[in-house]
């Protein structure tokens, strides 16, 4: 480390600095250690020494071309690399969240949302309840995500149903509830990074010789989902259809 130029040297320390507190922003709030807002605050800081990091970088990379010390180039290249790596993960989460509405609530079905039952008891203290929005959220839902349709599979009930709990084990959800009887399966999806718990409600109803597959994923904090509920539902019933 006492080898490398100045600017290399400090944008290293500060690349090595930023990463892992990056990654432990999401990973600590999971593990219960702090509040998820705390958890967007320490990925804010570490964004901040990432910037500093490619800037400096940047600035070690123009000083060892100048003296020639090719090592030292393509170290401070590295860190750079790393360092808009680091800067833009929360930038991207930042231009998604402006990208999509406000809002945490999405079902297949906006006039009759599939209700939740087991999950109530666990969903008491959450910050988002589960009565659903009303026009409005379905308004700005049918805007940003018109693709978020029912499914309609080619098998009666009872086939769906099966198809839809083999989707959910392929999510890897953990099934609180299934009621082959009211057609009602209840999960909840643990998000990777922060571990935010958002729970899913699926119904399954006739329609014809065919079924219909309702769905409906709502997180339990923040106002914002970022696009995940849309993305899980999207992904699911891409499984469903794929389950046999």
């Amino acid at each position: 480390m006492t080898a490398l130029p100045p600017f290399t040297r400090a944008a290293l320390l500060l690349v090595l600095a930023a990463a892992p507190v990056a990654i432990l922003s999401g990973f600590g709030a999971r593990a219960g250690w702090w509040d998820f807002r705390t958890g967007f605050q320490i990925l804010r800081w570490a964004a901040y020494g990432g910037l500093g990091s490619a800037v400096v970088g940047a600035i070690g990379i123009i000083v060892a071309l100048w003296q020639r010390q090719w090592r030292h180039a393509m170290i401070s290249a590295g860190v750079l690399v790393l360092g808009v790596l680091v800067v833009g993960i929360p930038l991207q989460m930042q231009r998604t969240a402006q990208s999509v509405p406000a809002i945490h609530d999405i079902s297949t079905d906006t006039d009759h949302p599939p209700e939740f039952v087991a999950l109530l008891p666990i969903r008491k203290g959450a910050p988002n309840g589960t009565a659903y929005g009303g026009p409005d959220i379905a308004a700005q839902q049918h805007k940003a995500y018109p693709d978020i349709q029912p499914l309609t599979l080619h098998v009666p009930p009872e086939k769906a149903f099966i198809q839809a709990l083999k989707a959910m084990d392929a999510m890897g959800w953990d099934v609180i509830d299934a009621s082959p009887a009211e057609g009602r399966i209840e999960a909840t999806d643990t998000t990777f990074w922060f571990g935010f718990k958002d729970d899913v409600v699926v119904r399954i109803g006739a329609q014809g010789d065919r079924s219909r597959v309702d769905v409906r994923s709502v997180s339990r904090v923040g106002k914002s989902d970022v696009g995940t509920n849309a993305k899980r539902i999207r992904k699911y019933e891409q499984k469903i259809s794929e389950a046999r």
